[in-house]
């Protein structure tokens, strides 16, 4: 693998860069595989962690993250139900550094507004959704409306019903001032940090790049900027080794707004390089490849010293309907007895959400396209409830639904959406599941089954393993 002498120059006098290990370890075909485990399901598989180390190769743990662990090869995840449950997420080890700049800088027991503003396709906000309470808002923005799709699909597999998503510019964001106890901005950039894991991209790397990456990295930050309120946390990270995407960002967040540096606490073991821009100073965190088990990364937070905060001001006609009772009494049975959930009609879905945001959600319908919120729990057909498939891999479920359990010759063929035999079981709406973990919906009619995975998740490749 030939680097670009353009980068390797400009890198001379980084601290923590060895030209030398730095080379030789993308010339090795070194390959790390980690994965991050969602703590909300793993307490429903029956045998907890040994489960996963049944389904997956695990050989450590990251030591920056509380549920992320190394493999020691990486498996054809497709052909892994549990994937598909949403029991775990494939990720980076180094990008999952951000529970580090979550902990030291935040009291995650309160009650947050967090938005994730880059966030397709759903790493950091699958993260960031099992590290706030429950009591708080995660809203993941991504303004590719086919990212946006990607993004959707893996948060409605990770569960949790604390999640709206939105698929705006960043400028959208400009009526909600104050509104955000968090931003986090994990900004498009040149992405020299994968390229041990996406050789390819070497050639579409130049200066040139380089500096559109910071220009567009700087409206970003401009753009969302207004939404974080007084004292709120600032968390800004990238895939790029080039100064110009990480130190020279620092700098230019600090000279044009009222920002104080964060410092975060890491063990020498980690491997971690502590930076400090050269300007004003701001602390930063780097990570190389030749020095830790993982990909490049940087990553820097920041406290906002400016601003209010947030002021609501209730629409005069909510764009949210509230589900009616005989809509609700129909759909309560689904859930948990003590899913405190608000029941909202979009369109010909319902919606369940956190009751205690209601008013959160009001506000961001009011001023952002919103791609989905909470949990669509399905749609009614009279007082019949059809269920969507969110209900079903969602921590809301009413946990007397009537279940099958399929081993997993049969549960990736349910995931392929091909006809899977389920012997005896009683007519009407079924839940299918693997090692405890809902897959989705089937319904049993006489004589047939319909199988009801979403056709465009669906595994389309043959084999299991």
């Amino acid at each position: 693998m030939e680097l670009p002498v353009a980068l390797l120059q400009s890198l001379e006098g980084v601290p923590g860069f060895n030209k030398e290990s730095f080379e030789a370890i993308h010339r090795s075909g070194e390959q790390v595989t980690s994965v991050r485990i969602n703590p909300a399901k793993a307490a429903l598989l029956a045998d907890g962690m040994e489960s996963f180390r049944i389904s997956l190769p695990v050989s450590g743990s990251i030591p920056w993250t509380s549920n992320g662990f190394y493999l020691s090869e990486r498996p054809f995840f497709t052909f892994d139900p549990l994937l598909h449950a949403g029991a775990y997420y494939v990720q980076e080890a180094s990008s999952m550094f951000v529970e580090q700049a979550m902990k030291q800088t935040l009291d995650l027991h309160s009650k947050l507004r967090v938005l994730d503003g880059c966030a397709a396709p759903g790493g950091k906000s699958t993260h960031l959704q099992s590290l706030i309470s429950a009591d708080s808002l995660l809203v993941s923005n991504e303004v590719i409306k086919t990212r946006a799709s990607i993004l959707e699909e893996n948060l409605v597999k990770w569960g949790g019903a604390n999640v709206i998503v939105t698929n705006n510019d960043p400028a959208d964001f400009s009526g909600l001032k104050n509104f955000f106890d968090v931003l986090v901005i994990d900004a498009p950039c040149s992405g020299s940090g994968l390229w041990r894991r996406e050789p390819e991209a070497i050639g579409e790397w130049s200066p040139h790049a380089v500096q559109l990456c910071s220009q567009r990295q700087q409206r970003i930050l401009a753009d969302y900027y207004p939404a974080l309120a007084e004292g709120g946390t600032l968390i800004y990270s990238t895939c790029s080794y080039s100064k110009e995407e990480d130190e020279q960002i620092l700098d230019w967040l600090m000279q044009n707004f009222e920002l104080e540096s964060l410092p975060i606490q890491t063990d020498p073991s980690w491997g971690v390089v502590t930076v400090q821009s050269s300007e004003a100073k701001a602390f930063g965190y780097r990570f190389f490849p030749d020095k830790l088990k993982g990909e490049g990364f940087f990553l820097a937070c920041f406290r906002k010293k400016d601003g209010d905060q947030f002021h609501y001001k209730p629409s005069k006609k909510s764009k949210l309907q509230k589900a009616s009772k005989a809509e609700a009494a129909a759909i309560m049975p689904w859930l948990k007895p003590d899913a405190f959930v608000q029941l909202w009609k979009q369109q010909e879905q319902v919606l369940a959400f956190p009751a205690l945001l209601e008013q959160e959600l009001q506000v961001v319908a009011d001023h952002l396209y919103i791609r989905s919120a909470g949990i669509t729990v399905g749609k009614l057909a009279g007082q019949q409830l059809i269920p969507d498939h969110a209900l079903a891999m969602s921590t809301l479920l009413q946990p007397s639904i009537v279940a099958v359990s399929l081993k997993k010759e049969d549960a990736l063929q349910y995931l392929r959406k091909e006809q899977v035999i389920i012997p005896d079981a009683p007519a009407g709406w079924a839940l299918v599941k693997y090692e405890n973990l809902p897959l989705g919906w089937v319904k049993i009619l006489p004589g047939r089954l319909n199988n009801y995975y979403p056709s465009s998740w669906r595994i389309l490749k043959s084999g299991n393993n």
